[in-house]
């Protein structure tokens, strides 16, 4: 266990930060999820701004690796033009 003032403070904040970190993880997938079962292509093409965003704030704060959220984005966008 830490010894010092400063290190019990940061191990407090990294579990805050992990916490944190985790919820918006898991937003974004299953928002991603949720995203892949709209069966309209005009539904899915109005939400995909929003999911660019959604994407591009977390690679922002490094909860995801940039390239990720490219990979991400590219998927959305390939299956939201092969929709009917």
């Amino acid at each position: 266990m830490a010894n010092h003032k400063s290190s019990l403070k940061r191990i407090r904040s990294n579990d805050a930060k992990r916490l944190r970190n985790r919820y918006q993880a898991k937003t974004v997938r299953n928002a991603i999820k949720a995203f892949m079962e709209i069966p309209e292509k005009k539904d899915a093409l109005a939400k995909l701004p929003k999911m660019t965003s959604m994407l591009d704030r977390i690679a922002k704060t490094h909860i995801i690796h940039k390239n990720k959220a490219a990979n991400l984005k590219s998927e959305l966008a390939v299956h939201v033009n092969q929709m009917k």
